[in-house]
């Protein structure tokens, strides 16, 4: 991690923590559930050291960015404002962005909304979801997988933040993590564990250190603001209305692993892998399944998804 830099700056009305490395076209990184720019930390210094300006901050709710105290804030709207503000800040007029996870929802809102401001685009884990006009997510994946569904159990505020709470912040970064069930993810009462449950195997690719660090800003914020992602699923269904039928036109390119619980979902091969995908997003050039690869991928696999970003944008 040597030689990244970090600073706090002003956006949207919120302090917005970001880390940085390098110089050129400025490439920004959005992280996903339960993660930070810590995530992309092979990434930062892979990007940087091929001539780009890597940025990637902590998303509102997370880490050292401020989490302001209402579900209501944390809308696609709020989080794509608070990116648009932060390309201003970073004195250009457009970047290359790279999602993954909740990350990857938020760069197709960015492309979608303000197309001006993404030269190109790669995403992990989560494709383009255009809007259902017939049912609220929410409801759809309640309906699917039932009451222990893992979006279904955060929906009641305050709820799993307790039981996140009785087990530990370094249990549940941990828990999540380590999770390699590419089946739906179900989190019933308990599943979390406590001191006395028996310790849990870290893959090769994730050290105490790094769940130490994950923890360590966890511990600070707690996972409220990181759950009111979710929380606002249904209002951002809402908000979408207008953009029913519209399409992403940014160049893209998407990757994701073979074990990935999101390429398991119902019927999601289907659409990743038909022109249902390329209809939404006109100017996709490929799709990449990884054999093996987990959710966590950028982090799985780190020189092979830096190959993967850094070839792309290399077309731009």
């Amino acid at each position: 991690m040597e030689g990244i830099g970090h600073r706090t700056v002003a956006v949207n009305g919120i302090n917005m923590h970001i880390a940085e490395k390098g110089q050129g076209p400025v490439v920004l990184f959005l992280h996903g559930f339960p993660e930070l720019w810590y995530s992309w930390r092979h990434q930062i210094v892979s990007l940087a050291a091929s001539g780009y300006h890597a940025v990637a901050p902590d998303l509102r709710g997370y880490g050292d960015t401020d989490a302001p105290p209402s579900i209501s804030s944390y809308t696609c709207f709020h989080i794509v404002g608070d990116l648009i503000a932060l390309i201003d800040t970073l004195g250009v007029q457009e970047v290359f962005l790279v999602g993954h996870d909740w990350g990857a929802m938020v760069a197709w809102f960015l492309a979608m909304f303000r197309p001006d401001k993404v030269r190109a685009l790669v995403t992990l884990s989560v494709p383009f979801f255009g809007r259902n006009g017939q049912f609220k997510p929410v409801e759809l994946f309640h309906s699917v997988y039932g009451d222990d569904y893992y979006i279904s159990r955060f929906q009641e505020p305050g709820v799993i933040e307790a039981e996140m709470a009785a087990s530990g912040t370094t249990r549940v970064i941990t828990k999540f993590l380590t999770s390699i069930d590419p089946g739906p993810l179900l989190i019933p009462k308990g599943w979390f564990g406590d001191s006395n449950s028996p310790p849990i195997t870290l893959p090769s690719w994730l050290s105490q250190e790094d769940v130490d660090y994950f923890a360590s800003k966890f511990d600070k914020k707690g996972f409220t603001g990181p759950v009111n992602y979710y929380r606002n699923l249904d209002l951002n269904w809402e908000l979408m209305s207008p953009w029913v039928a519209a399409q992403v036109k940014v160049p893209a390119k998407f990757v994701i692993g073979e074990r990935d619980l999101v390429y398991n979902i119902q019927f999601m091969k289907e659409y990743i892998h038909s022109d249902a995908f390329k209809k939404d997003v006109p100017l996709l050039e490929e799709v990449v399944v990884v054999a093996g690869a987990g959710h966590f991928i950028n982090q799985e696999i780190p020189s092979e998804v830096s190959a993967h970003i850094f070839k792309f944008f290399q077309k731009f």
